[in-house]
């Protein structure tokens, strides 16, 4: 079996009380700034964990496109196999990994379909290719080759020119999540991390423990 390597010099910024601060939405857009300044490959890349119908666990990378005073953002679409896991359960985990500047967050919440104007928003910011290719696929549905997939593709193609709109197809969408924790990693020498869990109260507001690594 290969060994792999073990690092334990993570370099000692870490992440103190007095940084951390008490708003966790600024403080995300402050790391995700920091990944985008690094250039980070897909700096808003997030790891979605959800449960099927049958409660299966489900993992797979998707983009954060927007943060609201809601919540986070993603789009997919409804038909796939997690957009069936979403609407069948609501609660789901979500990981953003910024190893290289030795930040992680992990959020947790309840997804649920955000309106048809925020995802008609978002479809139009798409590029026209990334809309091309989201109508031609039936995501998580298997196809018999690769050929019949660029087929698709080339049909949707010349049926809308460059000067035609790509319509949204109505199982495509925006999901929200209304976020319930937040959790800060930020990597230290030794293993000896330094985490904080920011936790939704029912007035709305957050509070803020500090955990052990």
């Amino acid at each position: 079996m290969k060994s792999l390597t073990q690092h334990t010099d993570y370099g000692n910024e870490g992440l103190s009380d007095s940084e951390v601060g008490d708003d966790p939405i600024a403080l995300f857009q402050a790391w995700l700034q920091q990944a985008e300044d690094a250039e980070v490959f897909e700096p808003n890349a997030m790891v979605l964990s959800t449960l099927d119908a049958d409660g299966t666990p489900s993992s797979r990378t998707v983009l954060l496109k927007d943060i609201t005073d809601e919540g986070f953002v993603f789009v997919t679409n409804y038909d796939s196999r997690k957009g069936e896991a979403l609407d069948a359960h609501p609660p789901v985990s979500a990981v953003f990994g910024w190893y290289a500047l030795k930040h992680q967050v992990i959020v947790t919440g309840r997804a649920e379909r955000a309106t048809s104007e925020v995802s008609d928003a978002l479809w139009n910011r798409r590029p026209k290719g990334a809309q091309l290719a989201s109508a031609a696929s039936a995501q998580s549905r298997p196809i018999d080759s690769r050929e019949a997939l660029d087929a698709a593709l080339a049909e949707l193609t010349a049926r809308y020119p460059d000067d035609v709109a790509v319509p949204r197809p109505e199982n495509w969408g925006a999901f929200l999540i209304r976020l319930s924790t937040i959790e800060f990693w930020a990597g230290r020498s030794m293993r000896f991390h330094d985490r904080h869990l920011f936790s939704r109260t029912a007035d709305g507001s957050w509070s803020r423990q500090r955990l052990q690594p």
